[in-house]
């Protein structure tokens, strides 16, 4: 049991399990509505691709993670070791991969044909398979193709908040589409600057990220695109209507990525005690940017 939670990588599904939860709210405050069966239902079906999607991390990344550990592990880079150092065999992961996505297309085709959530249900379950379950397996394989970035903040981003939103509401919103757009940014940077301490292994084995594509110190240059992208969208979001208290719950979360966008410029990822502190940060900027957009909707709604 010990192993299968290292590999399920737990603390990561909170980039999952926060967007999803403001949209189902966001669907609240502007329906007046809230169906617990549902959101417990959909979260479920949101979890279990999403570990599907590490599983299947951990079985196609084997060449990769096993130069990492030698160039020197974080926790950050090279997986969780665990079918690399054989503690499980890779068969039970692969059925168990098989089997989550399997049961999450019976979850969203129960909450469309018996919950009535809307006809774009399954079609929204499914796109998050292909974008995050396909971004290490092959044949699609989307982190060799340098778009495995782009589907991940699809996946973690539009679809999340979309999916929390859609299945309350039964339709789509734009300011839903709007709150969304800070989240995908953010976590774009996480799966970004977590390519780093990875960089010379996926070079060395063909594993040609956008990372890699780019080269690390151009890389560095697209982090703080991103960053600007995240702190525009979130003021945008917060203009929109969040309350007052959500703008000031924000502040420290853009003032951190602020800094960190202002390390990656000065080559701060060479220093890689640093980079890790700064991979964790990132990570947090994600998490503190949903978690002030939950609490400035929150507060709107019961205020």
């Amino acid at each position: 049991m010990k192993y299968w939670i290292l590999l399920s990588r737990i603390p990561f599904l909170s980039v999952a399990i926060l967007p999803y939860f403001l949209g189902a709210l966001l669907a609240q405050r502007v329906t007046g509505r809230f169906d617990w069966l549902v959101f417990l239902l959909g979260l479920a079906g949101c979890v279990l691709i999403q570990l599907s999607a590490h599983y299947n991390g951990e079985i196609y990344d084997l060449k990769e993670d096993s130069l990492s550990a030698v160039s020197g592990k974080s926790p950050f880079s090279g997986g969780s070791q665990v079918i690399l150092r054989k503690l499980i065999p890779e068969i039970k992961v692969k059925r168990l991969s098989c089997l989550l996505v399997l049961l999450a297309l019976a979850i969203g085709a129960f909450l469309q044909f018996y919950f009535k959530t809307g006809g774009w249900t399954l079609f929204l379950g499914v796109s998050g398979i292909i974008a995050g379950v396909f971004y290490s397996k092959p044949p699609l394989r989307w982190v060799s193709r340098g778009l495995g970035e782009f589907f991940i903040a699809y996946s973690f981003g539009f679809l999340t908040v979309t999916c929390g939103f859609y299945i309350q509401a039964s339709r789509f919103d734009n300011l839903a589409l709007l709150v969304s757009l800070p989240t995908a940014f953010t976590v774009l940077n996480i799966i970004l600057i977590n390519e780093y301490p990875d960089y010379e292994a996926d070079r060395a084995t063909g594993k040609n990220n956008l990372l890699v594509r780019l080269g690390r110190q151009r890389g560095s240059f697209v982090y703080v695109f991103f960053v600007v992208c995240s702190g525009v969208s979130s003021f945008l979001v917060l203009w929109r209507g969040l309350s007052l208290a959500g703008l000031f719950l924000y502040l420290p979360v853009f003032i951190t990525a602020v800094i960190l966008a202002s390390l990656m410029l000065k080559g701060a990822y060479k220093d890689r005690l640093l980079l890790q502190r700064m991979c964790a940060a990132t990570i947090l900027v994600n998490l503190g940017t949903s978690l002030s957009f939950i609490l400035g909707v929150w507060l709107v709604k019961t205020g």
